[in-house]
């Protein structure tokens, strides 16, 4: 945590915290929930993973913050669920997803249901015309 947040392990937590370090491609179990780690393209001072969570039979990818990467095929392959950043609709900005280019490898990517967060105003004004979910406060989602 000291990379995120220096100082952070000199403060007294109000809570449990169990940090666990993810071997890249290889899964772990954590809580009943395998979780397998893919290194993504976005400078952070560590590497900035896409996340690929299996349990009772379901599979959840989440990108985080990347551009494309042929990485992210990988994570997402017969993924139930995948939760991708798109932060423009079109404009491309390194390091970031942007809501063309994860339509374009949509194909690819093949999840049973896409929903785009991490989104900019221009993606925001948006969510009403686009194909798929949007991410958005408080939303509760039923697989």
């Amino acid at each position: 945590m000291e990379i995120f947040f220096p100082g952070s392990s000199q403060v007294q937590q109000r809570f449990a915290l169990d940090i666990r370090e993810l071997a890249f491609e290889r899964p772990q179990s954590l809580g009943g929930v395998n979780v397998t780690a893919y290194c993504v393209q976005h400078p952070a001072g560590d590497p900035s993973l896409a996340l690929r969570m299996e349990c009772q039979g379901k599979i959840i990818t989440y990108t985080g913050d990347t551009e494309w990467t042929e990485t992210l095929l990988k994570a997402s392959r017969r993924a139930d669920f995948l939760i991708a950043e798109a932060y423009f609709f079109e404009k491309q900005v390194k390091y970031h997803l942007d809501f063309q280019t994860v339509m374009a490898h949509l194909d690819e990517l093949q999840p049973k249901r896409l929903i785009v967060t991490h989104m900019s105003e221009d993606m925001l004004a948006r969510c009403e015309k686009i194909s798929c979910e949007c991410a958005e406060d408080g939303k509760l989602i039923e697989m």
